[in-house]
């Protein structure tokens, strides 16, 4: 099987090493890939928002199944035009239509579904600047921590957790007046859920599902969860709170009324479905959906399934996931994310990146590195490299990736010594 894989990060990193490792696969194309992604495949020079590109690349390359990784590309309807193309419309794709997406791509999209579907979130309300009055009243009646979230994408920096009412209205008007670009024409206020969080990953063919491990990941640059927001810092799997009794009620309060509602809506819907959970005192809420693999989870998660990822992928685009096995190992996988100096601030890129061929007992996924002119892997990104372990527990795994970090040298390299560490309690 030929298969296309979109995406350029550590995510994609991830689902080309599993990937690589089907019997099933013939040859693996990533678009753009990284310095990591070609041990695994080819990369490719190709914009996935380029629809007419990636579809006249399906056909000169005979792609059996194109699987897209991030958000924008499925948003900006990916999916769509390769349907709508006579010469590609066959093709399964992992990933749903821009339609199904909007799950990701409109905060007041999702939440109308969530309360249409009777799935557990916080109270909200979608302010413009048609009805900012009514949104600076919505504020004064909700007690602080007051949560404004950016309806559209905003490289996920468009959430706001502030403490100070007047400094929330203050905010609310610099979002509609652009803070976040487009993203932020409308404003979703949300009441604050107490509790720790944690990700649930559901794979669906629009009908039948299957749950995927889930995981735990760490967004704040400092340790402690202290300082800015960052696309991730590590992640552990499994959440040892998310228990039997947790899982249930997740599968019956949202994994099943989210995929009846794909159903009811009439989505087409075959890929991921990411959950970002609160644990409200044992009752999962919903807090988000995503339409594709978090990162850095799928770093966690792809390492304890034992199935053939390509089976798996290929079954839910083609709507028979109902007859796929899904194995999960009982390991942990735990991962540590190195960044560039300055992150989530300015940072520089280029430094080369030593030690690499020290690693023995992890597996490292490249996310923002790049070959230069020499041919040596240097960074090109604020997240740089996550460095995954599997272990007997929590504690085992980590300590194979920290020991592993000690070998990889760059300049202003960074990462976090505390990941997993608020688990110990469980």
């Amino acid at each position: 099987m030929n298969i296309l894989l979109i995406g350029s990060g550590g995510r994609e990193c991830a689902f080309a090493w599993k990937m690589s490792q089907s019997p099933k696969l013939d040859k693996l194309y990533i678009a753009p890939g990284n310095a990591g992604t070609g041990a695994y495949g080819e990369n490719v020079a190709l914009n996935p928002n380029d629809h007419v590109a990636v579809c006249q690349f399906i056909v000169d390359k005979k792609i059996d199944m194109v699987v897209v990784g991030p958000e924008e590309p499925l948003v900006k309807g990916l999916q769509d035009a390769i349907k709508a193309n006579a010469a590609t419309a066959n093709i399964p794709v992992v990933g749903p239509s821009a339609k199904g997406a909007a799950l990701e791509g409109s905060k007041e999209f999702a939440k109308d579904f969530m309360v249409r579907h009777g799935i557990p979130t916080a109270g909200y309300l979608p302010v413009t600047k048609d009805n900012l009055a009514e949104g600076e009243a919505y504020l004064e009646k909700l007690s602080a921590p007051y949560v404004l979230k950016a309806d559209g994408l905003a490289a996920g920096k468009g959430v706001l957790i502030l403490d100070n009412l007047a400094e929330a209205k203050s905010e609310l008007r610099e979002m509609l007046s652009g803070k976040f670009g487009a993203a932020s024409a409308t404003v979703v206020i949300e009441e604050y859920m107490s509790g720790i969080e944690c990700s649930v990953f559901v794979l669906t063919d629009g009908k039948s599902y299957k749950i995927l491990p889930e995981a735990k990941d760490y967004k704040r640059i400092g340790e402690q969860d202290t300082g800015l927001n960052t696309g991730g810092m590590g992640a552990v799997s499994p959440v040892p709170f998310a228990n039997e009794e947790f899982m249930k009620k997740v599968e019956d309060r949202i994994v099943k009324p989210t995929v009846a509602g794909i159903q009811k809506d009439n989505l087409d819907y075959k890929g991921f479905v990411f959950l970002g959970l609160m644990n409200c005192g044992g009752d999962p809420k919903v807090i988000e959906y995503n339409v594709r693999m978090g990162d850095p989870e799928t770093e966690v998660v792809l390492p304890r399934i034992d199935s053939d990822l390509v089976d798996l992928l290929y079954a839910a685009a083609t709507g028979n996931l109902a007859s796929a096995e899904l194995k999960v190992s009982k390991d942990f996988c735990c991962t540590v994310v190195m960044v560039a100096g300055g992150y989530p601030g300015d940072y520089k890129k280029g430094d080369v990146i030593t030690g690499l061929d020290k690693v023995e007992g992890s597996t490292v996924f490249h996310a923002g590195t790049k070959l230069n002119a020499e041919g040596k892997v240097a960074t090109n990104g604020g997240r740089v490299l996550a460095v995954s372990s599997r272990g007997a527990n929590k504690n085992e795994a980590l300590a194979k990736s920290y020991a592993n970090i000690a070998n990889i040298k760059y300049d202003g390299c960074y990462f976090r010594r505390d990941i997993g560490k608020d688990l110990d309690q469980y």
